[in-house]
């Protein structure tokens, strides 16, 4: 069993597989008790976001980590992974700017993967 330091890497590294862009990780612990860490992702389109989260889903069932339940899936715009310590939310970008849950819930501990930048 992964501890929760490699558990928030190995979600990373999930997301990352699938090209998840602007992956925003917070520790939530002082603010709430119902999980450790968020994590926001963004996604491209609503396909790619749902990739993401099956990708998720997956690599952490290989790891033996419990999926408490998944949301969002049908519309894609916003899906949500439920891992316990970890809630994983994987967004469209319209749908990120619109809730804006880093500000929702205070400063962000790392930011990675940075959008992809437009051909010209």
């Amino acid at each position: 069993m992964l501890d929760l330091e490699q558990l928030k890497l190995a979600v990373i590294d999930a997301l990352e597989d699938i090209k998840a862009f602007d992956i925003t990780t917070m520790d939530v612990r002082k603010l709430t008790s119902m999980t450790s860490y968020m994590i926001v992702a963004s996604a491209n389109s609503t396909r790619q976001a749902k990739a993401i989260a099956d990708n998720v889903r997956e690599k952490m069932r290989d790891n033996g980590i419990p999926l408490r339940g998944t949301e969002g899936e049908k519309d894609g715009e916003w899906v949500l992974v439920d891992l316990g310590d970890i809630v994983v939310h994987v967004m469209i970008p319209s749908a990120r700017a619109y809730y804006n849950l880093e500000q929702l819930w205070g400063a962000t501990e790392s930011r990675r993967n940075p959008p992809p930048q437009a051909i010209a």
